[in-house]
């Protein structure tokens, strides 16, 4: 369940990109949860046209997922199919991402692949042929077939590093359980029932929606090029277009060509996520540790890549020493600090694997669970300092490594902090959603209360959560008042920008970079908490 704050942003987001209409459907599905059409008609009051036309520019974008279940009819009715759509609020705030998912395809695969890249995360979902067509608008005119093939082994590129995959199917039928099969017959094992069941009905639409594994990332080799003669009463995707209401008639010719059964493509987040997750556990073991451990680390991360693995593992896969030492080798900076096996049982040992008494088969595994969490640790520390102060931060350091409830006398001789002022520090940060507090009452000689105290990791981390949504919303806020505020400047020429307007397209740069800068890494921080 997302929290308010996360609903604001992602309204937010979609409002940018597509404008109020859009933006009033996706509110809809947000607040209210998974509705049939009817239902979003009638709370969101829009027409039939106008809504079909939100939801279709909604799933394009990869922002919604329609799927069909049967509901009982009424008394002596047959049963019938009603689409139901859900919102997938995730995939809404990787917007915030897109310019990292395409720093990752540039450094990686090159500009060809960071073009074809580019035109996903502008059109949401798009065929090899609408790809081959976007590109002869953008490019300048040259050799033809050659072009054409280039393009698609650009394409292939992509996919083969599993940053693109197939879209979901695009209205999937969640069947009912028939009432002649018993629950032994449906589910082998007793905790596979346990885990189907735990499962919402969006869960299980999105599993049902996904293409199978062995299709998930297949290329056709054959793939038709004539689309465009063929696509000639259509409108083609315009390049650089805003994706506001003006939008949508293009997203609708996009989805519609989804009847001529071509295969359409989206941009795999999942693949980025564990990229970026990747880059934050080596950053924090390297500020952690030294450069030796967080090379290990990288070497293994590296070698493991193509590995399918899910974005919150627990564990890296298990690698032998030898197969490390030599994915080490491979980098210029692991041969500088690693330059032996025992440097690199050395930095193994940092990383929290517990070195073999028998080295046969010798395999390490490193706890990327507890990396993260050391991270996660770190923020809301580092969150305390800067708004509680120095004396705050010990406080609610030692609480957090304690893990249990602790006396605030205790607390007071343990931080070395004026018993007074732990009490006052201990209360701001409770009435501020920090700390748990529980009241315990003594009955003797004289009746005694004691104030006991903690930190409550697993409701802390959401309220942090939340506070991060909101500071983002802020941000993106400030961001579009400050272009609005100068939107004369930026409709001038930057050649005759001189003088005073020189001044004020200047200091309009500076503040875009600083809140920019700071929304960069503040989302580095929110995909620590919600998306590792």
């Amino acid at each position: 369940m997302v929290s308010q704050h996360g609903v604001s942003l992602a309204v937010h987001l979609i409002t940018s990109y597509f404008g109020d209409l859009v933006a009033k459907v996706c509110e809809c599905l947000l607040r209210k949860g998974t509705l049939p059409f009817a239902q979003i008609m009638r709370f969101t009051e829009l027409s039939k046209g106008n809504l079909e036309k939100a939801l279709l520019v909604l799933i394009q974008h990869n922002c919604v997922q329609a799927f069909a279940v049967q509901r009982e009819g009424a008394f002596g009715e047959v049963p019938r199919v009603v689409t139901q759509y859900m919102v997938i609020c995730d995939n809404i705030l990787h917007h915030m991402r897109f310019p990292k998912f395409l720093a990752i395809v540039s450094e990686q695969l090159g500009k060809e692949c960071e073009e074809i890249f580019e035109g996903l995360l502008q059109h949401g979902r798009l065929s090899m042929n609408q790809l081959i067509d976007r590109h002869k608008q953008t490019s300048i005119p040259s050799g033809g077939n050659f072009v054409v093939d280039a393009l698609q082994e650009s394409f292939k590129r992509l996919v083969n590093a599993r940053f693109v995959e197939r879209c979901p199917a695009p209205e999937p039928f969640l069947a009912p359980p028939s009432e002649d099969e018993t629950p032994a017959k449906k589910r082998g094992a007793k905790s596979a029932k346990i885990a189907d069941e735990s499962q919402t009905i969006e869960q299980r639409a999105l599993a049902v929606a996904s293409p199978m594994e062995s299709i998930r990332f297949f290329v056709e080799t054959n793939i038709g090029t004539d689309v465009s003669e063929q696509k000639s009463e259509e409108k083609s995707i315009q390049v650089g277009e805003k994706r506001k209401n003006d939008s949508m008639e293009s997203n609708m010719e996009a989805l519609a060509s989804n009847g001529k059964k071509e295969v359409l493509w989206r941009v795999n987040f999942e693949e980025f996520i564990k990229h970026l997750r990747d880059k934050a556990c080596i950053a924090n073991v390297r500020a952690q540790f030294d450069g030796g451990a967080a090379v290990v680390l990288s070497a293994i991360l590296e070698a493991t890549r193509g590995v399918e693995t899910k974005v919150k593992a627990e564990k890296s896969v298990p690698l032998s020493v030898n197969t490390i030492f030599e994915e080490v080798m491979k980098s210029d900076e692991g041969r500088r600090t690693i330059s032996t096996l025992e440097s690199v049982r050395a930095s193994l040992g940092q990383l929290g694997c517990q070195l073999p008494i028998i080295e046969i088969d010798e395999t390490y595994s490193i706890d990327l669970k507890r990396i993260i969490e050391i991270a996660q640790d770190d923020e809301v520390e580092s969150i305390v300092l800067k708004r509680y102060g120095r004396e705050a931060y010990r406080i609610f350091r030692l609480l957090s490594e304690a893990g249990r409830l602790l006396e605030t006398d205790k607390i007071s001789d343990k931080t070395f902090v004026e018993k007074k002022e732990t009490a006052k520090i201990l209360y701001r940060l409770w009435k501020d959603d920090y700390l748990h507090m529980e009241k315990v009452v003594t009955y003797g000689a004289k009746q005694l209360q004691f104030l006991l105290w903690k930190v409550n990791k697993q409701s802390l981390w959401k309220h942090v959560l939340d506070e991060m949504y909101h500071a983002a919303l802020n941000l993106r806020l400030r961001i579009a008042y400050e272009q609005e505020k100068e939107k004369e400047i930026l409709q001038i020429p930057r050649e005759k920008l001189v003088g005073e307007l020189g001044k004020r397209y200047k200091r309009l740069r500076k503040i875009r970079i600083v809140l920019e800068s700071s929304l960069m890494k503040l989302d580095d921080a929110l995909m620590l908490f919600h998306d590792f």
